[in-house]
């Protein structure tokens, strides 16, 4: 009753911390950690809302820790952007400093420039890459349980000081609203006031002392983190290095896979990893790049520009596999015939004449014995179908049709055409080369089809001088018939024979059948050796 009496000017410069709330002054606060722009954004949501694999991680995440779509989000962002950059903590929101460690655990990780090297601008990559850190991603959010639950305690704490400074202002104004003329304050308005002020003080310490304990959580948690951020990031670098290798083996380019709907190349991409000849993807991806070398080596052994292969007996260009048959005794006296007959195959540069217009034909054995494999362990159709693939790049480098022909037994037969106007469908190219007819084997159903395949291009198109070559194991018989058919159809289409024996020197013997069929024919043991086959690319 003998207090005196409170003035509205005293209690509002006791209240004057709280007026407007303790978080008026302090910066926005977020949710995600990589600061990202309206079509980073829209390639997060597009890459989310495609993707399978990310919504099952977010949903499985989610049942069991807080603001892991957050998490997710940050970490396709900073993957796909080219130059990703991070909040401040001080940005953040208190219940999101976990993920922001995380994050800036694999940004500051050394191998992160390699694997943004394959993912910045592309956001399948960088969905890739976030799948491929998966388990590390739920490695640290549980090592980091507790961070996460002082961090909440934090938030909470900010919430209950933030509304203790609210309720400061309001009963302050209902202070003011009561107040006499002379700014005097009646008693109860006043302790209203400085109970909300004590309650404010204590909320302010509560919260001080939940952020002082998070940081202190998250500071335990943190070097586990970045020690599993950095294998994270290494994982995912080289998950999408080797699916990147993967597609380059198959002949699949940057520009393509670009182009690519998102649940397509991830279709792809599954059926390259899963396809019978997935393990030899490195071999195909060795072909191409040595037939790359050979294109660019064409002009080797020529003292003019190499435009393929003529026939004659010019020892000065006589191509390497020809002349290695003086190295063989048995193989003498053939060789001494061809050159006497000027049927010797020698390497052509006659000015701007040009040859090899029509189709490239492979035709590839798929009988029983192909599945056998060589030395290192690669099967005779594994090498087959990595050569037959590396002479589609071939013909659609020189502009020429390809066609892959799969051959066993009299009645199993499968076309594949490739036409040089039209893009290389690579889901053709790989039902190509996933697929095997087992069985015997037939020469004259294979070379009967490519025959009559570079007879209609004659005539449709008027091309000739194609080229066939003929992958196989064995060697079997053709009847008298049909060889007389077979030799009236090659003088008259101009088209050359290529022959390559796969693990089996027999059929490449001078009195083999396979021998009288081609104009020139290799023998190949070592199948880890693509070089073997290395002239092979520059006569065609």
């Amino acid at each position: 009753m003998g207090e005196t009496p409170s003035k509205l000017g005293e209690l509002a410069s006791q209240a004057g911390k709280w007026l407007g709330g303790l978080s008026a002054a302090t910066p926005e606060r977020h949710t995600t950690a990589v600061v990202a722009d309206r079509f980073d954004r829209i390639a997060w949501r597009d890459t989310y809302e495609q993707s399978a694999g990310l919504r099952d991680l977010a949903e499985e995440l989610n049942e069991r820790h807080d603001g892991t779509t957050d998490l997710l989000t940050d970490a396709f962002v900073a993957a796909y952007k080219a130059g990703p950059r991070l909040r401040e903590r001080e940005e953040m929101d208190p219940s999101r400093l976990v993920n922001h460690q995380v994050i800036t655990s694999l940004v500051e990780s050394p191998e992160f420039a390699e694997l943004r090297r394959e993912t910045a601008g592309d956001p399948y990559a960088a969905a890739m890459a976030v799948l491929a850190q998966a388990a590390a991603l739920r490695r640290m959010l549980e090592h980091s349980r507790d961070a996460r639950e002082q961090a909440e305690q934090a938030k909470k704490a900010q919430q209950d000081a933030d509304s203790a400074a609210t309720v400061v202002g309001e009963t302050l104004q209902q202070a003011a609203d009561d107040a006499a003329e002379d700014s005097t304050v009646p008693t109860p308005a006043a302790d209203a006031v400085r109970q909300a002020i004590e309650a404010a003080k204590s909320a302010e310490a509560a919260a001080q002392q939940a952020a002082q304990d998070a940081v202190q959580a998250l500071a335990a948690a943190t070097p586990g983190i970045r020690a599993t951020a950095r294998n994270a990031v290494a994982k995912a670098a080289e998950t999408v290095r080797e699916e990147a290798a993967l597609m380059r083996a198959w002949g699949v380019g940057p520009g393509e896979l670009e182009r690519m709907p998102y649940d397509q190349r991830a279709q792809l991409a599954e059926r390259l990893r899963t396809s019978r000849l997935a393990e030899w993807a490195e071999l195909i991806g060795r072909f191409r790049q040595m037939a790359d070398g050979e294109r660019a080596r064409k002009v080797e052994n020529a003292s003019g520009e190499l435009i393929g292969v003529t026939l004659g007996n010019d020892l000065s260009r006589i191509i390497p596999s020809e002349l290695a048959n003086l190295g063989l005794p048995e193989l003498r006296a053939v060789f001494a015939a061809r050159y006497a007959a000027g049927e010797l195959m020698l390497y052509d540069s006659q000015g701007e004449q040009t040859t090899g217009q029509g189709a490239v034909i492979a035709c590839v054995d798929t009988s029983h014995s192909m599945y056998e494999a060589g030395p290192g362990g690669v099967t005779r159709e594994a090498w087959a179908k990595a050569c037959a693939l590396a002479l589609l790049d071939q013909a659609r480098h020189a502009g020429r049709d390809f066609v892959g022909v799969l051959f066993s037994a009299a009645d199993k037969l499968q076309v594949f055409r490739f036409p040089a106007d039209q893009p290389a469908d690579i889901a053709r190219v790989l039902d190509f080369a996933e697929t095997f007819l087992g069985g015997g084997t037939s020469y004259q159903r294979p070379l009967s089809a490519a025959g009559e395949l570079l007879e209609e291009e004659f005539n449709d198109a008027s091309r000739a001088r194609g080229d066939i070559v003929m992958l196989t194991d064995d060697d079997c018989g053709v009847t008298e018939e049909w060889m007389r058919g077979w030799n009236d159809a090659k003088h008259r289409l101009g088209f050359r024979v290529f022959g390559v024996a796969i693990g089996s020197p027999r059929a490449a013997e001078a009195d083999s059948v396979l021998d009288a069929l081609c104009d020139n024919l290799r023998s190949i043991e070592d199948l880890t050796d693509v070089h073997a086959a290395a002239d092979l690319f520059r006569v065609i």
